[in-house]
Parts: structure tokens; sequence; C-alpha cells
């Protein structure tokens, strides 16, 4: 019944978080997601208007629309992963299929008024979709033990013991409300086997590894799914004939699960640990708001321009994290510590960095159109929350100094013939580092077709985004990483009805 309950405590328990840059970063940079059309035309539609995925850039788009629509469109996304690591050369994908985008808009014309239109939209738009998977498998010259030292070195050993009548699973959940998770993890790597003091003293602050080895082979799967959708209340107008204004409130949901697991062999043959497990998993969970400002201009009849500021994104998160790990030498309880092990972490925020937008279009009446997007964010601007906490102030300082200016580029034309609309686009978005070789610059591709019918219209859209990403497995202690190749390809389907 005691180790039944353990789960139950742990809900109560409160641990001092260890959310860095990769948090940041995970919730400020988002996709080109959207509807059918908004996604061929590789999302250059701040000038544009006219479609509901275009207000995410401009909240003045929605006092284009001429009249009343609904739209609804689902994705299929696969994600490719081509990953180096130890000399090795592994690749996998995976797919997933999901409702992406849906919306409508209002419009509400006026004769004897300046305000020739005035426009009320709303949308849901899935800004990420965090579906991913890959699989690391090579040879390194540092081993999961460097990870657990380096959480240790300075820990009294003490409190790394279970103490007589105490459950393993208890001791863990103790130590990590108590010490923090520093603590935690090398309680984890003592009771494993994988460390080891350097004198049976508990006020002892030094140890050593049990893991003797030149190279070890790492067998390393990251499984990530869940979603950062935005629910938009939009409300535009126009002013006389050329003048277009509008402004959105963003809502956004969040929820993130990743899973690590991690199998370690090929130690020395005299090595007293010969194998090691360590799995991990995290959920968080979370809502944020923003808002966004924007303004359309036509100068004449063919060439438009816009520009559109959106607000940070102020966002507040609760972290839950389970831990399991075995080894050779690990106690005959060590099982106990698993999944169903939570700890809670306080609530923290993160504010990701505003963004601006110029945009100008070409309209060629009724026969097409080309539209260029440049945006400018500043990541170095983003910050984990509240600032007054000493956990985050070196880490927001590493994030000042780290990240940099993220200039993003959309280009997107569309040509019609009759009922057929035929569309491509591209993107290319600067890497949100100084130095890119951690995250690389991200180029993109896109391309669809449309068809309409009466009111209604069916558009089809194909996007792929390819950016090399230099992966670290573990934030501390190790410095082997993964360079990945990700390419990602959208297959995007859309139907509008207007009333």
């Amino acid at each position: 019944m005691k180790r039944f309950s353990t789960f139950i405590m742990v809900l109560s328990c409160v641990f001092a978080s260890g959310q860095n840059i990769n948090d940041v970063l995970r919730y400020s940079l988002e996709e080109v997601q959207g509807t059918a059309r908004f996604q061929a035309m590789g999302g250059a539609f701040g000038a544009l208007g006219g479609d509901l995925s275009s207000i995410n850039i401009n909240p003045a788009g929605s006092a284009v629309f001429n009249f009343s629509e609904f739209t609804i469109s689902g994705s299929n996304y696969n994600r490719d992963n081509e990953v180096f690591f130890g000399n090795s050369l592994r690749s996998g994908d995976i797919n997933s299929v999901e409702l992406n985008q849906a919306g409508g808009v209002f419009v509400f014309k006026s004769s004897d008024s300046p305000w020739k239109k005035l426009a009320l939209a709303v949308n849901y738009d899935l800004v990420q979709n965090f579906d991913n998977e890959f699989f690391a498998s090579g040879t390194v010259t540092q081993g999961i033990d460097n990870y657990f030292l380096n959480f240790a070195e300075g820990q009294p050993l003490g409190p790394l013991r279970v103490q007589d009548g105490e459950f393993i699973e208890d001791a863990y959940l103790d130590i990590g409300g108590s010490l923090g998770f520093g603590a935690q993890q090398a309680f984890l790597g003592f009771q494993a086997g994988l460390i080891e003091p350097t004198a049976d003293d508990d006020a002892n602050t030094s140890y050593f590894s049990n893991a003797e080895y030149t190279n070890v082979n790492q067998d390393y799967l990251q499984s990530t799914s869940g979603f950062n959708s935005k629910f938009t209340l939009n409300f535009a107008g126009q002013y006389q004939e050329n003048l277009y204004l509008g402004a959105s409130l963003n809502f956004h949901s969040v929820l993130f699960e990743r899973v690590t697991l991690l199998d370690e062999t090929g130690y020395d043959i005299d090595s007293p640990v010969q194998f090691t497990t360590f799995d991990n998993f995290l959920r968080t969970e979370g809502y944020g708001f923003s808002f966004g400002l924007g303004a359309i201009a036509k100068l004449n009849d063919n060439i438009r321009v816009g520009g559109s500021y959106q607000s940070p994104t102020w966002y507040e998160f609760t972290d839950d994290t389970s831990q399991r790990i075995n080894s050779t030498l690990a106690q005959p309880d060590i099982n106990f510590i698993d999944f169903g092990i939570v700890n809670l972490f306080e609530e923290y925020r993160i504010k990701t960095p505003s963004k601006l937008t110029g945009s100008v279009a070409v309209v060629f009446g009724k026969d097409g159109l080309l539209s260029f997007d440049y945006s400018y964010q500043d990541m170095s601007q983003a910050e984990l929350r509240p600032t007054t906490d000493p956990n985050f102030a070196p880490e927001n300082d590493f994030i000042a100094n780290t990240l940099g200016i993220v200039n993003t580029y959309r280009v997107g034309g569309e040509y019609r013939i009759d009922q057929v609309s035929l569309r491509a686009g591209y993107r290319y978005e600067e890497s949100p580092y100084e130095n890119g070789e951690i995250i690389g610059d991200l180029t993109g591709y896109s391309g669809g077709v449309g068809y309409s019918f009466g009111g209604n219209r069916i558009d089809l859209a194909f996007v792929r985004t390819e950016r090399d990403v230099n992966e670290l497995l573990f934030d501390s202690g190790l410095s082997s990483t993964a360079m990945i190749n990700r390419i990602n390809t959208n297959i995007t389907l859309g139907y509008t009805l207007k009333f």
C-alpha cells in the first residue's frame, strides 16, 4: 500500500526546475501552418489578406474579404530525420494527420459611412505540431556516467543514501523536493551504481565513475508529441477605398510530451559496469496570450503594402517529469523508480520576442498576384520568468548572449486560369543562434492548386522545409551531439464555403 501511495504523495512536491534555452526556442519558433492556399504561397500574405490564416501575419487581412466565409483544413505531416551520431548514420520518418485550421469571417458592408467594411473573424490554427521521432546509434567517448558525475560533484553523500525503513522511490522524491533536480540526478547515479564516493563518509562531496571504457556504444531514441494551438479573435475594417486596419487577440494552448530512451554498452571487459539504461519522460502543459496590430494600404489598383506588429507571447507552463534507470550494479529496488513516480515542478513563464513584418504585393487583376513578406524578430529578447528567480538569471544571460536576430523572407505567387488557381511559394528563415552551427537556417518550398465552383473552393498544398540541427542529447555533463538533417513535408487539403 505504501508503494502505491507514493504516486499520490508526489503531487504535493515542488521542485526547483531546470528550464533552459531549448524550452524558449521550442515555443518561439513557429511553423508556417494554416489554410492550404496560405501554405502553398509560403505564407506571404502580409499585404494581401483575404485568407483566414493571413490574420496571423497581418490582422488587417480580414477586412479584405468581400464576403463572409468559412474554411477548414487538414494536414498530413511527414517528419524525415537523417541522424549522424558517433560515426554512424541512421534515418527514419514518422507520419501524423491533424485538423490544423478551422475558422470563419463575417463581413458587414456599409454604403453611408467612411468605414466601407467591418469584419469579425474567429480562427483556430495549429501553430506547431510536435509529433516527431529520431533514433541515434553510435560509438562515442563520453558515457552517461559523466552526466551523473557532473551533478554529483559537490553534493554531500549523506542525502544520497536510502535511510533505514525508507523506500527508494520515497528517497528519490524527497531529495528532489528538498534539494532540487541536481541532487536528485546524483541520487540516481549513486543508487544505480554508476558513481561511487571517494570516501565512505556522509560529508563526502567527491565521486568517481564505476564505468571503465575508452569508447561506449549508445542507442538513443527521442519521441515527441503534442501541439501549440492558437485561437484568434480578430476585428478589422476598411476605411475609405484604400486603407485596411485590424487587431487580433490570440489565445494559445500547449501540450508537449517527450520520451527519451538510452541504452549504453561496450564497456571494458573488466569494468564493474557492463550495461546502463536511462529513460526520461517530460510532459508540459500551458497556455499563452498575444496580440497583433496591422495595416494594409492600396497604393493603386495593382500595388499593396502592409505592415504589422505581433506582440510577445506570454506563456505560463507546468512541467512534470518521470525517470527510470538500471545498470549492472544498481540497487535491487531501483525498478520502483519508474514512469509512475512523477515530479511536479513549480509554474514558470516564458516570454517570446515580438515580431515586425513588412509586406508588398502586386495584383494583376483577376489573372494572379505576387507577394513578398519580410519579418524581423530578435530572439535574444526571449526570457524565462520570473526574471527575479536566481535559477533563471544565468540562463537568461546565456539566451541574451547566444541568440540573435531572425530575418525571415517569404515569397508567394498565384496564377488563375478560369476556375483553377496555380500557386507556389518560397520561405527562408535564419537561425535563431548568432552561431548557426546549433540550429541552421531553414529553407522551404511550396506549391498547390485550387478549384472554385459556385461559392465554394477546394485547395491542395504541398510544403517541404529543411533544416540542420546539432542536438545535444543531454543538457549536462556530455558534449556529444547528434547532427540531424530534418526534412518536414506537409500535404494539406482545405475547403472554403462562402455565404
